[in-house]
């Protein structure tokens, strides 16, 4: 399998999962301005949606959005443990999860990459992350990860958009528990050898 990817972006949940589950795969970084891989390839014949991440399977088909391809991975590597069973209620929660970071803590702070957003909007949307903080912090409460004792995909997903906060310069004070949890997630292996892999720490 072929990662394309951009260093810290959204990309890295995924990265985060191969290297969880212990799937063997090749990274390639995206300099998404120019819309080029690192090789040269132009990246719209590769995702045509011009952002990363994009997967290339062994079969030669590419998928692309974190959440399908988180579930994609989970699924064919059940004994990673980084998803609950088909069927079962967890997984249902588990797919909530996926689908609430996708289309509420994502969308909300991904909006600040934005150059051209005014700063009464930049206002409306950390007040609108700050109430989807609010959420996972009072669901997550004195649980380690999202689903209880075992870190999942979502976890990986959650902890990397959570870590655009220091980007843009945000205050997690007003919630310890979510800062406990980036600061556990950060320690895992996988964790720091894809932050190591994209050029992040050393």
């Amino acid at each position: 399998m072929k990662l394309y990817y951009y260093p810290g972006a959204c990309s890295m949940a995924v990265h985060i999962v191969l290297r969880e589950a212990g799937y063997p795969f090749d990274l390639v970084k995206v300099d998404l301005a120019k819309k080029q891989a690192e090789r040269g390839e132009d990246y719209l014949k590769i995702n045509p949606k011009g952002y990363v991440p994009a997967m290339q399977l062994d079969d030669g088909q590419v998928l692309t959005e974190d959440a399908v391809i988180l579930q994609y991975l989970v699924d064919h590597k059940p004994d990673a443990g980084l998803a609950p069973k088909p069927g079962t209620m967890e997984r249902y929660r588990f797919l909530e999860w996926l689908n609430f970071i996708a289309t509420e803590v994502h969308k909300s702070l991904g909006a600040l990459f934005n150059p051209e957003l005014t700063p009464e909007w930049k206002e409306h949307q950390i007040a609108l992350f700050g109430r989807r903080c609010d959420v996972v912090a009072q669901k997550l409460g004195g649980k380690p990860f999202l689903m209880g004792d075992t870190f999942t995909a979502a976890d990986a997903y959650l902890f990397v958009i959570l870590g655009w906060t220091g980007l843009f310069r945000i205050d997690m004070s007003r919630w310890p528990v979510l800062r406990d949890y980036m600061a556990r997630i950060a320690e895992r292996p996988a964790v720091k050898a894809a932050m190591k892999a994209e050029g992040l720490i050393k």
